[in-house]
């Protein structure tokens, strides 16, 4: 009798967790449209969009390429340092998941600057020195301002639908964090301006590492 209640009360804990565990969608075009699919067969035949190759450098002046997120889930946003307005809120926010995450190799932000030629390494270093982020896993980036440009439009869909057709002469801003998967697929789209968005944002991030894990486990 006690056996089988001990049964019962697992089999109900096991549900429970299961049916807590969050599906993210996919996101295949700029516009956003949301696909849900569980199937590894759909998934790879259906979402065909992902994170182009970049090769850029930080403000330790350490060159970054998408072999540095291979494997990795990570968070991209668009900021420069000499903005009085939404980036230093961007920046502030983002220290939620730098906090949450700073430790774990499995996660990594990068935050592209959208005037290179004004945020070079030497100025990068001095804003994170500045903002006290000290992470292994937060890369400030700086390069060339069209491949910084193409690579936020066309790959991240940083302005949605109204940026993917803009050019790098069209100066990009936008408030939108970017949530990727370990195989460079959009899964998510934040207001970096809102403290809200980034406490979700940790707990999307939680949700795709839990689907990394199932997904080498079984």
């Amino acid at each position: 009798m006690q056996y089988r209640f001990i049964t019962i009360l697992f089999t109900i804990v096991l549900f429970s967790c299961q049916s807590q565990e969050k599906e993210l969608p996919f996101y295949n075009t700029p516009d956003f449209t949301p696909i849900f699919l569980n199937n590894e067969k759909d998934i790879d035949r259906k979402i065909t969009h992902e994170i182009n190759d970049f090769s850029f450098l930080d403000q330790h002046n350490q060159q970054i390429t998408q072999k540095d997120i291979e494997g990795k889930i990570h968070v991209a946003n668009f900021i420069f340092t000499s903005c009085g307005s939404i980036c230093p809120v961007m920046t502030n926010h983002m220290k939620i998941i730098d906090q949450e995450f700073s430790d774990d190799q499995e996660v990594a932000i990068l935050s592209y600057s959208v005037t290179p030629w004004i945020d070079n390494v030497e100025v990068l270093q001095e804003y994170t020195e500045k903002q006290q982020i000290q992470s292994k896993n937060w890369h400030f980036l700086t390069g060339d301002k069209s491949e910084i440009y193409q690579l936020a439009r066309q790959s991240y869909f940083a302005e949605e639908d109204l940026g993917f057709t803009k050019d790098s002469t069209d100066f990009l801003h936008t408030e939108h964090v970017i949530l990727v998967d370990a195989d460079k697929r959009i899964r998510g789209i934040y207001n970096g301006t809102i403290k809200l968005d980034m406490r979700q944002l940790a707990k999307d991030i939680e949700a795709l590492k839990a689907e990394k894990k199932k997904n080498i486990f079984g």
